[in-house]
């Protein structure tokens, strides 16, 4: 199937590693000119290197500096038509009263305020161009409550109300928002959430249907699916990629 995204300009954050890394690359092996922003300068132009790609010093929670990089990737690559917004999970922490007041306005500032940055630059041209996509990559907790992840429960729900609303406004410019909700994914963040690699695991074998972790390959399929031209009557929805645990309708 082609998706219609050769040449296709497309800025992922957060793609140093994990989720990210391996969206960007499903892009550029679409044929897309992928721009990749991490917090680190070194670890993100490896990456970017890696396959094929451009990248990007960017801290998604430095709000101001949201504009100057949606500017640097069009002058370097030419308009952005995909934008997909990732980044880090907050702390967890057993303990759902145990956070600083600093922790949560990081999370917000984090989870909602850096999407919405990038999203309010980069949407203008896309309207005007008359194609645009926005995926979040977000998390199943925003749809179930995962009990250490107090902070992404709190506000990830937050960002998916306001794609739904933005998406609403945006549809009949050609131009569509939607959020991947990733389950248990192999990945660092799952490991160091539940201490190890093989404790992540056997709760995959016990708790999840399908009985194993999912991988980053199936849950970029998802993503770069909901960034092609194939996916255009799709807008202000949620696609949960988790195996089954979720049991929420």
């Amino acid at each position: 199937m082609d998706l219609g995204l050769r040449d296709r300009t497309a800025l992922v954050t957060g793609a140093s590693k994990g989720i990210g890394l391996g969206i960007a690359r499903a892009l550029a092996d679409e044929g897309a000119q992928v721009a990749m922003s991490s917090r680190s300068r070194e670890r993100i132009e490896a990456a970017a290197e890696e396959i094929g790609a451009r990248g990007y010093a960017h801290d998604s929670a430095d709000l101001d500096a949201a504009p100057a990089l949606i500017d640097q990737v069009e002058a370097d690559l030419g308009p952005v038509d995909v934008l997909v917004t990732n980044s880090g999970g907050p702390p967890a922490g057993a303990d759902p009263l145990g956070f600083p007041r600093e922790e949560w306005e990081a999370a917000h500032r984090t989870l909602v305020l850096g999407p919405m940055a990038l999203i309010e630059r980069a949407l203008p041209g896309m309207r005007e161009r008359g194609f645009g996509r926005v995926v979040s990559v977000s998390s199943s907790a925003a749809r179930e409550p995962i009990p250490p992840l107090m902070l992404s429960n709190a506000h990830r729900p937050g960002l998916l109300a306001a794609f739904k609303t933005i998406a609403r406004a945006v549809a009949a410019d050609g131009v569509t928002l939607n959020s991947v909700l990733p389950g248990r994914i192999a990945t660092d963040r799952i490991f160091e959430t539940m201490g190890s690699r093989e404790a992540a695991e056997q709760f995959a074998r016990e708790q999840v249907p399908a009985a194993r972790l999912g991988t980053v390959e199936e849950l970029a399929a998802v993503a770069v699916f909901l960034c092609s031209e194939r996916a255009s009557y799709v807008t202000g929805t949620t696609v949960l990629v988790d195996g089954g645990i979720t049991q929420s309708v």
